[in-house]
């Protein structure tokens, strides 16, 4: 999820910091950002939220 991770670094979070941020462990941030971990919807807001965001602009081309 190149355009999740991209938003992260901009904003100078560390994988922790952010996981933190939306209530997850950072290892399962982790998996998300890297697609090992499928993201669901309820997640996706609230990671879109943080960045002020609909989940559709930063999601929508890693899904289709």
């Amino acid at each position: 999820m190149k355009k999740l991770k991209e938003l992260r670094q901009q904003k100078n979070y560390t994988i922790s910091q952010f996981a933190k941020l939306v209530k997850i462990s950072p290892t399962y941030y982790w998996q998300i950002e890297n697609k090992k971990r499928r993201l669901y919807y309820k997640l996706a807001v609230e990671i879109a939220k943080v960045f002020g965001l609909k989940p559709d602009d930063i999601f929508y081309d890693d899904f289709c």
